[in-house]
C-alpha cells in the first residue's frame, strides 16, 4: 500500500480547475472523469430530455441508467442545455468563458457552428485549454468520418493481430481505444495545464481514436517499419518467445510465460518433462520459436492432464511466470485487487450505493478517492451551476426552464 494521506487531507492537484465537458459516449467522458478524480470541477453539459446517449445504452441498466454511463461519469455535475437555441448557445459561451478547460468530441464543424470553436474562445480567454477528441483526427482526408471503437479497431490494425492464428479477426474485449483516447487526452490536458502555469497561456489539444490506436501498436508497428513483415495473429502466443501462451488444464485455463532459457528449464522441471531439454529442437530460445508447433503438441497434452490449482502451485514454487485465466468475479475477489483498493463505492441520494473501479494510480500526498461522488442524474445540477458560475437567480433559472432552454 502507498502511504496513508495525512489526517488534514490536502487539496487534490486540480482543485480549483473548472472544466466544461461537452463530450458524450465514452472517450471524452472517461477523460473528464479522470480529471475529476484529481479534483477538477467538471460540469457535464447534456441535451435536455435524453442527455448523453450512454444513459440509454443497455441493458444492463441501474437506476434507469446504462452501466457504461455509470462507469465513466463519477465526480461530475450534470447541466442540461439546448444549444440549438440562441439562449442556450450564449449560456454555453458564458460557461466556457469561466472555465479553465473545455472538452468536446463533436464532428469538426459542430463547435465552430455553435460559436464555441477554439479560435473564438481563445481570442477572448487566451489561458483556456481546449481539448478535442475525434474518431479519425482533426484534419486530413478522412477527418470528417465518424468512428466507433469497433471500426477503429479494424481500421487501425489491432483486429489484424488479435485472434487465434488460423481464426477470424477479433476485437479486444472492451471498447479499448475509446479508453485509450480518453487516457491520452487526460495526460495531454495535464501537460497543457502545467505549461499554462509556466507561460500563462492555454492551447488547443487534438487527439483521436485512430491516432491512439496506431500509437498503441508500439513494438508491432516498429517491427513492420523495420522489417517490412506484416505481423499476424498469434492468439495468446508471443511471436518471439516459446512457451508463452494460454494452456487448457483439465478443469480450466492458465497462462505460462516461460520463453527464456532458465524459465523454460524450470517449467519443464515443474511438470516433470525434463526429457524435452535434451531435444535439439528446443535447446535454445530461437530453436523453440522455429519449432513451436511440435513443442506445443507435447506441452498441451501434458498440461491437459492436471488441474489448474495443482499446476499453479508447482509453477509458482519453481518461480515460473504463470497465472489463472480469471473471470471478473474472480478478479474482484482477488486479494491483491482488493488490497490495492480497486473496488470502491459511491452513494447517490436518489439511487443509493454504486460500485466503482478504483484509480489505477495512488498518491502519497492525497487520497485520490476522497470525496468521490456518484454519477449524476440528468440535469441534476443545472440550477446550482448556473447560479455558481453565471450568477443566475432562481427566477432566471425558472424562466429558462419555462423556455425549455435548460
Amino acid at each position: 500500500m502507498t502511504a496513508t494521506a495525512p489526517v488534514d487531507e490536502p487539496c487534490k492537484p486540480l482543485t480549483g480547475v473548472r472544466i466544461v465537458d461537452f463530450t458524450r459516449v465514452l472517450a471524452g467522458p472517461y477523460c473528464a472523469m479522470l480529471l475529476a478524480d484529481l479534483g477538477a470541477e467538471v460540469v457535464k453539459v447534456e441535451i435536455p430530455g435524453g442527455g448523453d446517449p450512454l444513459r440509454l445504452q443497455g441493458p444492463p441498466f441501474h437506476a434507469g441508467m446504462g452501466v457504461t454511463f455509470l462507469a465513466a461519469n463519477r465526480n461530475k455535475r450534470s447541466l442540461t442545455l439546448d444549444m440549438q437555441t440562441d439562449e442556450g448557445r450564449e449560456l454555453a459561451y458564458q460557461l466556457c468563458m469561466r472555465a479553465d478547460v473545455v472538452l468536446e468530441n463533436f464532428r469538426p464543424d459542430v463547435m465552430p457552428r455553435l460559436g464555441l470553436g477554439y479560435e473564438r474562445l481563445s481570442a477572448e480567454r487566451p489561458e483556456l485549454v481546449y481539448a478535442s477528441i475525434s474518431g479519425m483526427g482533426a484534419d486530413g482526408p478522412d477527418h470528417r468520418l465518424g468512428a466507433f471503437d469497433l471500426t477503429i479497431q479494424a481500421l487501425g490494425g489491432y483486429m489484424s493481430i488479435t485472434g487465434e492464428r488460423d481464426g477470424a479477426p477479433v476485437k479486444l474485449g472492451t471498447s479499448a481505444f475509446d479508453i485509450v483516447a480518453g487516457l491520452n487526452c487526460h495526460a495531454a490536458v495535464l501537460a497543457a495545464l502545467l505549461q499554462r502555469k509556466q507561460t500563462g497561456r492555454g492551447q488547443k489539444i487534438e487527439t483521436s481514436l485512430l491516432e491512439g490506436e496506431v500509437a498503441f501498436l508500439a513494438n508491432a508497428a516498429l517491427e513492420y517499419q523495420l522489417t517490412g513483415n506484416v505481423p499476424g495473429k498469434w492468439g495468446s502466443e508471443h511471436p518471439q518467445l516459446v512457451p508463452y501462451k494460454v494452456f487448457k488444464a483439465n478443469d480450466g485455463w492458465l497462462v505460462v510465460a516461460a520463453g527464456y532459457q532458465n524459465q523454460f528449464a524450470a517449467f519443464l522441471g515443474a511438470i516433470e518433462r525434463e526429457d524435452l531439454l535434451s531435444d535439439p529442437r528446443y535447446a535454445s530460445e530461437s530453436e523453440r520459436v522455429l519449432n513451436r508447433d511440435a513443442l506445443y503438441l507435447e506441452l498441451d497434452a501434458e498440461i491437459a492432464r492436471h488441474p489448474v490449482e495443482s499446476l499453479l502451485e508447482r509453477l509458482e514454487a519453481a518461480k515460473v511466470p504463470c497465472a489463472p485465466v480469471n473471470d471478473l468475479e474472480q478478479v474482484f475477489a482477488h486479494r491483491q485487487v482488493r488490497h490495492r483498493q480497486m473496488v470502491r463505492e459511491v452513494e447517490h441520494p436518489r439511487y443509493g450505493k454504486l460500485p466503482q473501479v478504483g484509480s489505477a494510480a495512488k498518491f502519497s500526498a492525497f487520497d485520490v478517492a476522497a470525496g468521490w461522488t456518484a454519477p449524476p442524474m440528468l440535469g441534476e445540477h443545472t440550477g446550482e451551476v448556473l447560479n455558481e458560475w453565471l450568477g443566475l437567480d432562481e427566477a432566471q433559472v425558472a424562466a429558462l426552464r419555462e423556455q425549455r432552454v435548460i
